[in-house]
């Protein structure tokens, strides 16, 4: 190997041992893609949900709006946990076959820019939801995420900023269409996760487990 190929090689090494130090770059494509599919099953039920109340329950039942409201809020719950886990799950895999730290001051930094645009989303929703401002609640929560995607895009890869960017967007519109808010909640969170999912498997995930097929072959 040339020296000037050497040299090239080295500055790679140094790229990338910067880029491992100052950002969480364990983040899994199929994260995105668990989370995406979380979005749109919750979104399905949720969608069944609603016709039930309005084909049975509707002006017939006593209390019906304020069951489905709350069935509405466990749905959301119960979609939040399972993705998260899953998407935890991905994250600590990848950390571990990378050999790099789930939990560092780069995790950390993450988790704290990105907790804050949620938390401060997340009260907005609950008050919406108390004074019955269910048209805003979906675009409320596109937008916040969107935020906090934005805000923590500084300390992982470059490409969440994008995702956070179609969040925001998608939020913006749904203010002029409230009655479709189940709609834009699906294409942000399940449709643009799963596209943003598959897009870094590909250019990140696909390209380690390239390597390591091509490392095993050397090995036999």
């Amino acid at each position: 190997m040339s020296n000037s190929a050497q040299g090239l090689e080295t500055l790679h090494d140094i790229k990338r041992m910067m880029e491992r130090s100052s950002r969480f770059i364990s983040l899994s494509g199929w994260s995105g893609i668990a989370a995406g599919i979380c979005a749109l099953v919750g979104a399905a039920i949720a969608r069944q949900r609603i016709a039930q109340y309005y084909q049975l329950e509707y002006l017939k039942v006593n209390g019906a709006l304020t069951t489905l409201k709350n069935d509405l809020i466990l749905i959301a719950i119960l979609t939040f946990s399972v993705a998260f886990i899953l998407a935890s799950f991905f994250t600590v895999l990848k950390s571990k076959k990378e050999g790099v730290a789930i939990w560092g001051s780069t995790a950390r930094r993450l988790m704290w820019n990105t907790f804050l645009p949620l938390a401060a989303g997340g009260f907005l929703i609950w008050h919406l939801i108390q004074i019955d401002g269910y048209g805003i609640v979906a675009p409320a929560s596109l937008i916040f995420y969107g935020l906090a995607l934005v805000n923590g895009s500084k300390y992982t890869i470059g490409e969440v900023r994008w995702l956070g960017y179609g969040e925001i967007a998608l939020g913006i519109i749904n203010l002029w269409y409230p009655t479709k808010g189940l709609i834009f909640w699906s294409l942000g969170f399940g449709v643009l996760h799963i596209v943003y999912g598959l897009a870094m498997w590909w250019k990140y995930d696909r390209i380690g487990v390239a390597q390591g097929t091509v490392q095993d072959n050397k090995a036999d």
